[in-house]
């Protein structure tokens, strides 16, 4: 019998269609589906019966791995434990898109997980209503060309999968890259439409952030500072986040304003929040209070050695007992905006020979 074809719109996806898919993702049956790279097939993996015929349909042993999709970054976390900053910068510059990370099992170290989250409308959809583990193989015989049509995936599949969604052409028609992040270096499995370059220039870069309270003031001031003292390197990520930005905004007027006499245009910052993705991919944090370091260890524990107050690199008299934190200059005049920037500048001074 053939398969039931059903059209969704790729950038617009009707929920009640994406629904009634996912529900028979969820009972246990096959559904052929779009992704930004070829078309795949989703079964749930916790379904022993689902997950035998998955293999049956694609002709693969036990003993080869299906990677799963997620629709989040950091639903990673459900299925690794793993906490090297490369995993986060990876998935930070290249999800949703066409990266396979392949990481040490939550569930047994000793196993490997594949995981990705597509770029596809439908796809992440689909994922977020099946309300379980999806696995995704591409919607082929092994050897045949990888399907970018539905047309294409139905040569292979019509008749052995329950349902195949038509959400037109896949975007870049070939499968994603496939790195292994378990050893102490990135290690390209299967090259795809992220070169091995790239990986290599991402997971080499530092990453620095600044964080303080709006993301509009002082690491604001730090972050454009140390990018204007870096000049032109590429080789290291400056970036910077409050832990109460709930709208974005632009950075204050007197922050630009102290700012452009650095002759530093900040006029196109946005602020940002604070992540779990952020911290987890910075090799350096500084922080502009001990509340602040205290926020990030209770967001991420494990960056603690990562964690600096910004203060502790500026020039301060010998013996100081004062305080350490740099206060938040927002509402007060123009000269304490001028002073609160001249002690980030001294320690952006020193922070510069870090990185």
């Amino acid at each position: 019998m053939k398969t039931k074809v059903v059209e969704i719109h790729p950038e617009f996806p009707e929920l009640q269609q994406i629904t009634n898919c996912a529900k028979i993702i969820r009972d246990g049956g096959l559904v052929v589906f779009p992704t930004e790279t070829v078309y795949g097939i989703a079964a749930d993996f916790s379904n022993p019966v689902a997950m035998k015929r998955l293999r049956e349909v694609k002709k693969r042993s036990e003993d080869k791995p299906f990677s799963i999709l997620i629709s989040q970054k950091g639903l990673i976390t459900n299925y690794s434990s793993l906490k090297n900053p490369a995993l986060f910068k990876l998935i930070d510059a290249c999800w949703p898109g066409p990266l396979t990370v392949v990481v040490p099992s939550s569930e047994d170290e000793e196993k490997t997980v594949g995981v990705r989250m597509p770029d596809h409308m439908i796809a992440l959809r689909l994922v977020q209503e099946s309300h379980c583990t999806i696995v995704a193989p591409s919607a082929n015989f092994e050897g045949n060309p990888p399907p970018r049509t539905c047309e294409e995936a139905l040569r292979d599949m019509d008749g052995l999968v329950d349902l195949a969604i038509d959400g037109g052409r896949a975007m870049m028609g070939q499968g994603s890259s496939v790195v292994d992040l378990t050893q102490e270096h990135p290690k390209m499995l299967r090259e795809g439409v992220v070169s091995l370059d790239e990986v290599n220039k991402i997971s080499g870069r530092k990453n620095v952030l600044f964080v303080c309270t709006g993301n509009s003031c002082r690491s604001v001031m730090a972050e454009y500072l140390l990018r204007h003292a870096l000049g032109d390197r590429d080789d290291v990520l400056i970036q910077s986040a409050g832990t109460s930005v709930f709208i974005q905004s632009a950075a204050s007027a007197e922050t630009i304003n102290v700012l452009r006499e650095e002759g530093i245009d900040a006029t196109m910052h946005t602020s940002q929040p604070v992540s779990s993705i952020l911290l987890k991919k910075a090799d350096l944090i500084f922080v502009m209070t001990k509340g602040h370091r205290q926020q990030v260890l209770e967001r991420v524990p494990t960056v603690e050695k990562r964690v600096y107050m910004l203060r502790e690199f500026a020039n301060m008299p010998p013996n100081f007992e004062g305080d350490i934190d740099i206060p938040d200059p927002i509402g007060s005049s123009h000269a304490a905006y001028k002073e609160c920037k001249n002690v980030i500048k001294d320690a952006i001074q020193k922070i510069v020979s870090l990185v």
